[in-house]
């Protein structure tokens, strides 16, 4: 109800106190008009769930201290992504960015969102370093050597592949590269490093990017061909008589590292994972992070994407 006084000014009853306000300066005609309409806005306030991409370390591809046949590449990181992880204002939040296997088939290292874990990678089948001709098993499995033993590493159910299978006769070409985030690693042709599997794309970060790629087999021979890395990071296998060594999976993408080449060929290490997260910039940004996030509002979205450990809080 309103009162009319002298000189035509009306006053209005005023609104109960409230934890609400309005951002802004706002005039009086505005003010009140908000008021009768019930539409006083609020402050922002931080998001209740966040989308998440979580990518844990390549494994690293097999290295060869004789004999011909070459080696199998590492298997991609586990690969991970969904909407509606819910956060709670005050609550520390730990992100953990998994490092890359390093060369000789050692297996990359899990990546951690709060309560959800990418598994690492799978090694390669190696003659030196972690041991073992068979691919490891990870987020991706790595793929068999050669000639030894031809059995791959498997992936893990929901976040990656197998690696692909070594070839068992004379010259025999590393094991198909290392399982991808969408793709298994591929059979090792004689003579052939096998490639590597795909990876998946993903937009959290704003634009379209690959991850997981698995790593290339190495050459078994003096006239085959390494094998080609999978999409997503993964480095190719490594070849001889060039000398050409199997190159490293990218850093932050998880891909898998490359096999070594037959005789003495050294495998490439796994690329570091990655860890992203996404919520509407209608809501405030959080109030503390750690691990120095890179933070973007892009499309509608505040981005955090940690390629070092850290945490959040909202």
């Amino acid at each position: 109800m309103s009162t009319r006084y002298k000189g035509s000014l009306i006053s209005s009853t005023a609104a109960a106190n409230t934890s609400s306000a309005a951002p802004g300066i706002w005039r009086s005609n505005e003010v009140m008009q908000a008021l009768q309409a019930a539409a006083w806005p609020l402050l922002a306030t931080g998001p209740s769930a966040v989308e998440y991409l979580v990518v844990a370390g390549g494994g690293g591809g097999g290295s060869a201290t004789g004999g011909n046949t070459g080696m199998g590449g590492g298997g991609a990181g586990g690969f991970l992504t969904a909407t509606g992880y819910a956060v709670t204002a005050g609550s520390s939040i730990t992100v953990t960015v998994g490092s890359g296997g390093a060369a000789g088939g050692y297996n990359g290292s899990n990546s951690v969102f709060g309560t959800i874990t990418s598994t690492g990678g799978g090694g390669g089948g190696t003659y030196l370093g972690a041991g073992g001709y068979s691919g490891k098993n990870g987020g991706s499995g790595g793929g068999g050597s050669g000639y030894g033993s031809i059995t791959p590493g498997s992936g893990t159910s929901g976040q990656g592949n197998s690696g692909g299978s070594g070839n068992t006769g004379s010259y025999a070409g590393g094991g198909g590269g290392g399982g991808g985030a969408s793709a298994a690693g591929s059979v090792g042709p004689t003579e052939k490093g096998g490639a590597g599997g795909n990876g998946t794309s993903s937009s959290i970060s704003g634009s379209a990017t690959t991850y997981g790629g698995g790593g290339g087999g190495g050459n078994g021979s003096i006239s085959g061909a390494a094998g080609t890395g999978g999409t997503g990071g993964g480095g190719a296998g490594g070849i001889s008589p060039t000398g050409s060594t199997a190159t490293s999976g990218t850093a932050n993408t998880g891909g898998g590292g490359g096999g070594g080449y037959w005789d003495s060929g050294v495998g490439g290490a796994g690329g570091k994972g990655i860890v992203i997260i996404r919520y509407a910039d209608t809501y405030t940004a959080a109030a503390s992070t750690t691990g120095s996030p890179t933070i973007t509002v892009t499309g509608g979205y505040r981005i955090y994407t940690w390629t070092g450990s850290g945490s959040i809080t909202f």
